[in-house]
């Protein structure tokens, strides 16, 4: 089967789309590079426009060629035996439309199928999931609610139902705060939630082409100006992200075993990343990426480090078993 590389997306995380492909096509060179644009086209992108682009977190990717849409460059992938590396993050890159259409067509692509990534992605649906999977997540509050519930907590953070971890987010800590959160929530659904003090920790799970599934070493990070938002997780130097996190060691396999059963209750596959807050009265859940980051300086692609895992052997580990097929 032919490699290929597909990237970008409609949605705001393209940016970040464009430094993963930027690492997949140093890791997989004889690849080919897909740029899938705001305006659902395909484009044919040659080694150098993409290895050139010198500032992928803040710069727009401009192929600068004319593109096909998005459903007739997944035709010409199956007619060609194509299999697709997905270096795509959130939206419809994520959330399983664009999985549900290359199973439709039998197109095989990297990572989590349909089912599992509109699962993953609705941090509603995910927390259920996930508390019914054995994990802890924290409580939900009602849009209605929000004054007693700030009263209550006296710290609240609301974020996108369904959108990367990245955007949106908002920290209540003001009364002003809570303006923003409706206001905010006019535009689009919102998941509430009482703002849980601790350490943020992250960890990642791999299945394996012999079938098995282990976790990867957890990510202790500390936010370089205390939240870790966009800013804080691809533009400020001073964010630290420590692998393997420095916790005692039943932190760490309590760790393990949580993003374990967050992977397994999200039926994902290939790999997923999912993210807590260590606090003083244990583990709670947050949410799960069925495509995180793999830009070089990317939390998975650490972890993969520290397991001793080289990151070309991991793709190939993808490609394997996306080209059995294998779907959940």
């Amino acid at each position: 089967m032919r490699i290929t590389i597909l990237f970008g997306g409609s949605n705001r995380e393209r940016l970040v789309s464009v430094a993963s492909a930027q690492a997949l096509h140093q890791a997989l060179p004889e690849a080919d590079l897909w740029w899938w644009d705001v305006e659902d086209k395909v484009h044919v992108v040659q080694s150098k426009q993409l290895l050139e682009h010198a500032r992928p977190f803040e710069d727009e990717f401009k192929p600068g060629t004319s593109g096909i849409p998005l459903d007739r460059a997944l035709d010409q992938a199956k007619a060609e035996g194509r299999v697709l590396v997905l270096g795509l993050h959130g939206g419809r890159a994520e959330n399983g439309e664009l999985q549900v259409m290359c199973e439709a067509l039998g197109v095989p692509f990297t990572g989590s199928g349909s089912a599992s990534s509109h699962l993953a992605f609705d941090k509603i649906a995910a927390k259920r999931f996930a508390a019914l999977g054995g994990v802890t997540p924290p409580a939900n509050v009602a849009l209605d609610d929000i004054d007693e519930a700030f009263a209550e907590y006296g710290r609240l953070i609301a974020k996108p139902a369904r959108d990367g971890s990245s955007y949106g987010l908002i920290f209540v800590n003001a009364k002003q705060d809570l303006v923003a959160v409706r206001n905010a929530a006019k535009h689009e659904e919102y998941v509430i939630e009482p703002y849980i003090a601790g350490v943020e920790a992250t960890c990642g799970v791999l299945e394996r082409t012999d079938g098995s599934i282990i976790s990867l070493p957890p990510i202790e990070i500390i936010p370089g100006e205390g939240n870790f938002d966009y800013a804080a997780k691809y533009l400020l130097k001073s964010t630290q992200e420590i692998c393997p996190g420095r916790f005692a060691p039943e932190i760490t396999a309590a760790l393990k075993e949580q993003a374990m059963l967050a992977h397994r209750a999200m039926s994902c596959t290939g790999y997923s990343r999912s993210d807590f807050i260590v606090s003083d009265k244990g583990l709670v859940y947050l949410e799960t990426n069925t495509l995180p980051g793999l830009t070089k300086s990317s939390l998975y692609p650490k972890a993969l480090k520290a397991e001793g895992i080289a990151f070309v052997d991991f793709l190939h580990g993808l490609l394997e078993l996306a080209g059995r097929g294998v779907r959940k």
